[in-house]
């Protein structure tokens, strides 16, 4: 994207001609989204890493650029100028987070831009013993990841203030759907089943992250901050069990948990365990599950790949 075209970008979509929505980070959620978002004639930009990956987006049907998050792009700030919708997906690295280290007057100098959402996890609430939390917690991240998130939600906010810019932080569970879940995994035969007493982890089918975000879009804002997650935080051993079942093979026998075992990224999940209230997003964007559980989403799944 060049400089003219950035500019008429700018002018088409501060007339209301159109609406653009940029994916800084258009990845498994955010393609979820996008998917939703196109047969309403939005435009979709989104950023990769690499050259290849924007080949990968041109062939789904959306405009890539690269970010790498080393260094500011000047398509990218073209692409902030003429937005009016930005999802951030990028994790934050050691010196912070790269877009708004890169491109934060961009964002907070774009005339249309009406809404920025930053997707960020539910690990920022840290080790809670199984007890519940909601968006009145107090975080207390454990893992030096999860700090780094609370921190770029704390800058992502501090931008929509001082810029006077819509900011709304997502806290994501594990996330899964086609091509991510159990029900993959069991069929390649690399599913275990992990026990460790009293575990058990929220997880949010892909589509229902999605048809949150897209109420978010379209809403008054009401809450700088929401968790997405299903509405029964499971034992993970048990997801497996049952996308065995409707595969109808035997499930993996079970393993003790060992952390000596694991990579140290699986290990840190096993860390913590929490239960996440969804109430807020329920009540404040409507939201209604497709997948309420696990099951339901498995079920999906299963069947839409039998």
């Amino acid at each position: 994207m060049d400089m003219s075209e950035a500019k008429a970008d700018v002018q088409a979509s501060v007339a209301g001609e159109d609406r653009r929505l940029l994916c800084i980070g258009l990845g498994y959620t955010a393609q979820a989204l996008a998917r939703r978002l196109q047969p309403r004639g939005l435009t979709i930009i989104g950023t990769s890493r690499s050259d290849s990956g924007c080949v990968k987006l041109t062939q789904k049907g959306f405009r890539g650029l690269v970010f790498d998050g080393g260094a500011r792009s000047a398509a990218l700030a073209g692409a902030i100028a003429s937005a009016t919708h930005v999802l951030v997906s990028v994790a934050p690295d050691a010196n912070g987070d790269p877009v708004l280290r890169h491109h934060r007057d961009d964002l907070a100098a774009a005339p249309g831009l009406d809404w920025i959402g930053y997707l960020s996890t539910i690990g920022v609430y840290g080790d809670r013993g199984g007890a519940w939390v909601d968006e009145t917690t107090l975080p207390a991240p454990g893992s030096e990841r999860s700090r780094r998130r609370l921190a770029a939600e704390t800058d992502w906010l501090m931008l929509g203030q001082s810029a006077r810019k819509r900011v709304e932080i997502f806290r994501l569970p594990g996330i899964y759907g086609p091509g991510r879940s159990a029900i993959d995994t069991v069929r390649a035969g690399t599913a275990r089943r992990l026990v460790k007493a009293g575990q058990v982890f929220n997880r949010m089918h892909v589509d229902d992250i999605a048809a949150a975000l897209d109420a978010a879009l379209s809403r008054p804002h009401a809450f700088h901050i929401y968790n997405l997650a299903d509405d029964e935080p499971a034992p993970p051993e048990d997801v497996v069990a049952y996308a065995a079942g409707l595969l109808k093979v035997p499930p993996p026998p079970l393993e003790p948990f060992d952390a000596r075992r694991l990579s140290p990224m699986a290990a840190s999940f096993y860390a913590e365990t929490k239960r996440v209230s969804n109430a807020r997003a329920k009540a404040s964007l409507g939201l209604r599950l497709l997948y309420p559980t696990y099951r339901e989403g498995l079920a999906a799944i299963a069947g839409a790949s039998s």
